[in-house]
């Protein structure tokens, strides 16, 4: 029996939008080696970025939230930390999006400043840019690893949805902690084919388990039954 239909529907639908608005967070101007002279002709890339940041915000929030009853009968602790995790990824969020405008001031006192202001605004401005990398990509990244893992834990035991999903979770879940501690060491930049490509298996995961849980939801019906199994073993063992 599929349970839960609205809520799984909406917390798929979520993950939707969340990845929608990730793409769009990505200011592309930023990554630009000279960007200071570059971020006030693109004042509008860094709104939007935000913007679409701040949007990620009741997303991921919001999908935990919607799922959190159905988990918490499975696993109250596992599903409290689920959603601890992503209430500290949120306030992550909202550090990045703070940051952003912040660029938009430093480019327009670059654009004005004499040789000795601008070689300052531009070392101030990389410290800047290392701040909201490892923001994004290391903390906000390992926050919302940890809460994954406590979330496809619950999914594989109580087999909610298939558990090749929740496998394929795992391991991306490995993969993108993997590239955060490359950003974090500076073995790799951001938006790199590198780093898009050990992230690319977590994010068709996202998509796919999206649309599960927009056209499927939960089947709560395995997980009865294994209890059931699990009841008549020790039925057995005991008699």
């Amino acid at each position: 029996m599929h349970t839960n239909r609205r809520a799984t529907a909406i917390a798929g639908a979520l993950v939707v939008v969340g990845m929608i608005a990730g793409a769009l967070s990505i200011v592309p101007a930023l990554e630009e080696p000279r960007y200071l002279g570059l971020i006030s002709a693109h004042e509008r890339q860094v709104i939007i970025g935000a913007v679409s940041q701040f949007i990620m915000i009741p997303s991921y929030v919001g999908f935990a939230l919607y799922l959190y009853p159905a988990l918490r009968a499975e696993n109250e602790a596992l599903s409290l930390g689920f959603l601890g995790f992503r209430l500290i990824a949120a306030t992550f969020h909202f550090m990045g999006v703070i940051l952003l405008p912040l660029f938009l001031v430093l480019g327009h006192e670059f654009a004005q400043a004499d040789a000795l202001g601008a070689s300052q605004l531009g070392a101030l401005g990389e410290l800047l840019r290392t701040a909201r990398d490892l923001v994004n990509h290391v903390a906000l990244i390992i926050s919302l690893s940890l809460g994954d893992l406590l979330l496809f834990r619950i999914l594989y035991r109580s087999r909610f949805v298939p558990r090749w999903l929740s496998v394929w979770g795992f391991l991306g879940i490995g993969l993108a902690t993997l590239a955060s501690f490359l950003v974090l060491f500076r073995l790799t930049d951001v938006v790199t084919p590198l780093y898009l490509a050990i992230n690319a298996p977590l994010a068709l995961q996202s998509f796919v388990f999206a649309v599960w849980l927009i056209t499927r939801g939960f089947d709560t019906n395995t997980s009865t039954t294994d209890r059931q199994h699990e009841v008549a073993s020790r039925e057995m063992v005991c008699g």
